[in-house]
């Protein structure tokens, strides 16, 4: 299974943090190709930002000349997610489609825990539009954070966004935490020994949706699916 994995914003250190959620995820015989779309916005927060990157992203992938069987957009917009579909026919999902969905298979409650809440409305409007309305209990989110570049967000806020999704499993009784938003990739694996309910990684849960989608089989020997998977 090849894989091309696209940041919509153009962070150097974001598009990285996604590329190790990629590789620490990826089985043998798979390949995962993690890269930015060219002239998108550092953070992708304003319409302006989105449509900015909806064509960076398409654009980027019209120039892509490398045989891929799967693509994923990994921002909590699912940025160019439509657009991107209709230019090609290889398999496309978005991080947030994913996440949300794989909450949906843990139980029938969800919340999410955000860096920002400037992020709140589009990752409610998000779940909305995915139908998950009647799952999704809480939107959590660090107040007065500040940051210069996006990829030191989880570095900066993760004592707060545990807190968070402490709070969360406990007040909001979910059945799991996705976390939301491209700049805390892999933060999900490094919270979850703390949680006691799943904390959902989007980028992992769209790399485990392709798989399915392709019929890739793991190669564990037992079969079985293990929670790490989830985050």
């Amino acid at each position: 299974m090849r894989l091309l994995i696209i940041n919509p914003n153009s962070s150097a250190t974001v598009t990285a943090q996604i590329d190790a959620v990629a590789q620490a995820a990826c089985q043998a015989g798979e390949e995962m190709t993690t890269i930015c779309a060219a002239g998108a916005p550092d953070l992708i927060v304003t319409p302006e930002d989105t449509r900015t990157a909806e064509a960076a992203v398409t654009r980027t992938i019209a120039q892509w000349q490398r045989p891929v069987d799967g693509i994923i957009l990994a921002s909590f917009g699912d940025t160019g997610l439509e657009a991107v579909r209709s230019q090609t026919d290889t398999p496309v999902v978005g991080i947030a489609q994913s996440a949300y969905a794989m909450a949906s298979v843990l139980g029938p409650r969800m919340s999410i825990v955000s860096f920002a809440p400037g992020m709140a409305d589009a990752l409610r409007k998000t779940a909305l539009g995915y139908g998950h309305g009647n799952r999704l209990v809480a939107i959590h989110t660090v107040e007065g954070a500040s940051w210069d570049d996006p990829g030191e967000i989880q570095v900066h806020l993760e004592a707060q966004l545990l807190r968070l999704c402490q709070t969360s499993a406990r007040q909001d009784r979910v059945s799991s935490i996705v976390l939301g938003g491209g700049p805390l990739a892999g933060l999900a694996a490094r919270l979850q020994p703390q949680v006691p309910v799943p904390v959902i990684d989007g980028t992992a849960a769209a790399i485990a949706t392709l798989r399915v989608a392709l019929g890739v089989t793991s190669p564990d020997a037992d079969g079985m699916t293990r929670r790490p998977a989830l985050v």
